[in-house]
């Protein structure tokens, strides 16, 4: 794949996922700045959504702003906003014992929820990407679990790219808990998921097919975009590199360089 294939016209909606896309560790990635500004200027929508549930919306909207793209918290997507939202719809008033960092914590408890400890009090066990997970955490949902309780996570990346490498994200969380209970999550809300193709479109306000997903790997990025009917960028500047494309499955409808070759 030596001529990538690029966009050729302007898209309405731009959809863009954050870690390994627009921004890597404290810095925005080549081009980003201008390339934004360049499509804002144009009129068209901009979005971004992360996988990421261990900041709120309002973190990532200051950390953009900061970097030099002014970005209101309404333009923010989260797993944990999706998770919050799935929870009020299929599992109500539950008491939720939550394998993740504070601010998905304080997520939940601002929807609503009761979180607890307690094996014998929980209604469904939330598994995230959580850099405090201990073998206490483990024992507790494997209790809760056997004692009946569901079991749903946020997202399904295996690591979250960071500078210099990665660091072990909710898959490996979710493979734990499903290796000890022999349980299956129930669902995974986050990219690529229906749940998170849902909303991101409802913010959006346009059709599918007036909107470009952006993102650099392509099982959650490439493949949400694609499932909802929107064209799909796969950008190489994060977790996925040129060389993993011709052995995949998951066709991306454009394959960039960097942020810039979005602008035809």
């Amino acid at each position: 794949m030596s001529n990538l294939p690029i966009p050729k016209r302007y898209f309405g909606g731009y959809l863009f996922d954050l870690d390994g896309t627009v921004y890597l560790g404290e810095a925005l990635l080549p081009t980003v700045g201008e390339t934004l500004t360049t499509l804002r200027r144009r009129g068209s929508r901009t979005l971004f959504i992360s996988n990421n549930p261990t900041h709120q919306r309002s973190y990532y909207a200051e950390k953009l702003t900061r970097l030099g793209v002014p970005t209101p918290v309404e333009d923010i997507l989260t797993s944990s906003l999706v998770m919050v939202d799935f929870l009020k719809r299929h599992a109500p008033d539950a008491h939720l014992f939550v394998i993740g960092e504070e601010p998905l914590c304080e997520e939940l408890r601002r929807g609503g929820f009761k979180l607890t400890e307690e094996a014998k009090e929980v209604d469904a066990v939330v598994a995230s990407f959580d850099r405090t997970f201990v073998y206490r955490k483990l024992q507790i949902a494997f209790d809760a679990i056997r004692g009946g309780a569901r079991f749903f996570a946020t997202n399904p990346d295996r690591f979250c790219p960071v500078p210099g490498g990665g660091e072990p994200d909710c898959a490996a969380i979710i493979a734990a808990i499903e290796a000890c209970t022999n349980t299956r999550v129930e669902a995974v809300v986050g990219k690529p998921s229906k749940y998170m193709i849902e909303a991101a479109l409802e913010l959006m306000g346009l059709p599918a097919s007036d909107c470009l997903m952006t993102g650099d790997r392509l099982e959650t990025d490439v493949h949400m975009g694609l499932e909802a009917g929107m064209s799909a960028a796969l950008i190489l500047t994060g977790a996925t590199p040129k060389s993993v494309l011709k052995g995949s499955p998951i066709r991306p409808t454009y394959v960039l360089n960097q942020l810039g070759d979005l602008l035809p």
